[in-house]
């Protein structure tokens, strides 16, 4: 069965660095693309970033551009996320999520989901 699970959320100053991980299991993630997604409260869950897992390829949210970096450990079938310089509107509950084939930025293209992680930028 295939199974998402997030990590390394927590409670960071404005300017702090996390780095969230997504470890999959039940499926290797070589024909797959891992998508982030946050969602704050009140608000609609927004894709920040996405890596197809084969060829490396990545794909970034203008809003995150710059701070955020998707990247692969194969051999431990997990997708990170580093986020440095975080601002307290990164505030939100961050998902990964699988899907075949390319990536994407829409939530509707995803099937796999985990269960999220907090993510807090507040001082």
């Amino acid at each position: 069965q295939l199974q998402l699970v997030e990590s390394g959320g927590g409670l960071v100053q404005p300017g702090g660095s996390l780095r969230l991980s997504c470890a999959a299991s039940g499926f290797t993630l070589d024909n797959y693309a891992i998508g982030w997604f946050r969602q704050a409260p009140g608000k609609e869950r927004e894709g920040v970033s996405c890596i197809k897992i084969n060829s490396g390829r990545t794909y970034y949210a203008s809003a995150v551009k710059g701070r955020l970096t998707i990247s692969r450990a194969n051999a431990k079938n997990t997708v990170y996320l580093q986020m440095n310089s975080l601002k307290p509107e990164d505030t939100a509950v961050y998902y990964c999520a699988a899907k075949d084939n390319g990536c994407s930025m829409f939530r509707s293209d995803f099937g796999s989901w985990g269960q999220g992680t907090q993510v807090t930028v507040s001082s």
